[in-house]
């Protein structure tokens, strides 16, 4: 399955209805960009139980800023509505399998129930 375009209206809802969402921020005249942009839709091909979308910074500046998004291409992962990876750059074929991958594996609930455990562990003042 290829790619969908992202927009403020349709974001929110396709991280809440899908297992596992990545999410490409761009612009059309970023170069990088431009050379992730093959990777990203060979990786959407090879994955159809994943949604990909993809964010037109230009197009979609509220929700750009909304995101944060500093620098592009940024992609971010979410699974279970949960944002997991957050990361300016383009990342090459091998690494975005294996980022699939780990997200695949991931046990986000698990993750998130140790998370809130280890901060529970914390005495307020303490360093983090």
């Amino acid at each position: 399955m290829s790619a969908i375009d992202l927009t403020g209206q349709n974001f929110e809802q396709t991280v809440i209805d899908n297992d596992i969402v990545l999410v490409d921020f761009w612009a059309s005249w970023c170069g990088p960009c431009r050379q992730f942009a093959p990777t990203f839709e060979a990786a959407s091909e090879k994955n159809p139980d994943i949604v990909f979308g993809k964010v037109d910074t230009e197009a979609e500046q509220q929700l750009a800023a909304a995101a944060s998004i500093r620098s592009i291409p940024t992609l971010m992962v979410f699974k279970k509505g949960h944002l997991i990876f957050n990361e300016a750059g383009a990342l090459p074929p091998q690494a975005l399998d294996s980022l699939i991958d780990q997200v695949k594996d991931l046990d986000v609930d698990k993750a998130i129930a140790e998370a809130q455990a280890t901060q529970g562990d914390q005495a307020p003042g303490d360093p983090q």
